[in-house]
């Protein structure tokens, strides 16, 4: 079956913000617009179920693509955004001066975010529910949070997940992963409708 991973499209915090699960995230003008691009991309592909996180920014993005291809938006707590517990809210210039997030952009397999959730958790939590939610049958789009689609492609690649920064998860993007019996080929990474 067909997994398609689309980020949600930008919102006013995108790039200076670490915005976690932060409550305020909806999207910009551009962001509505990246959203639309996303959705006429998406219309002519054989979409069963559009699932996303609960943030804002996701659900957005995800009504925008829902109503292009006439289906409805479910909302699953499993592609939710990492809980980045004590960063949560943070100026990436001001993280950039903290030693452990210096070490868990290096060893995500190793490190968490102070009072938050590991790497390893949220992508286990995110791909049980995608490999459950494709054995239903019908393609499935996911949108979700940048180091969430991160995390799963590097999981159906065979990657450490140290080593997940190695490729982008734009916002607004879509990746593409097949999943069967017999595993998973990773088809697109960060295809950015223009």
């Amino acid at each position: 079956m067909r997994l398609y991973l689309a980020r949600h499209a930008t919102h006013d915090l995108v790039g200076n913000i670490l915005s976690g699960r932060c409550a305020a995230s909806a999207l910009n003008a551009q962001g509505r617009r990246e959203a639309a691009l996303l959705a006429e991309a998406l219309a002519g592909a054989r979409i069963g179920a559009v699932h996303c996180s609960p943030q804002q920014r996701t659900r957005e993005t995800a009504r925008i693509i829902a109503d292009r291809l006439k289906l409805e938006v479910e909302i699953v707590d499993a592609l939710n955004e990492i809980d980045f517990g004590d960063w949560t809210g943070r100026s990436f210039a001001e993280l950039a001066e903290d030693p452990l997030w210096a070490r868990w952009n290096d060893q995500r397999s190793r490190c968490a975010p102070p009072d938050g959730e590991t790497m390893q958790a949220a992508v286990d939590r995110a791909r049980r529910h995608v490999e459950t939610a494709v054995a239903d049958g019908d393609a499935l789009l996911c949108v979700s949070h940048c180091d969430v689609i991160r995390g799963l492609i590097a999981h159906y690649l065979g990657l450490d997940l140290d080593h997940m920064l190695r490729f982008d998860v734009d916002p607004a993007s879509l990746s593409i992963v097949d999943l069967g019996d017999w595993g998973a080929r990773v088809v697109a990474i960060n295809r950015v409708p223009a």
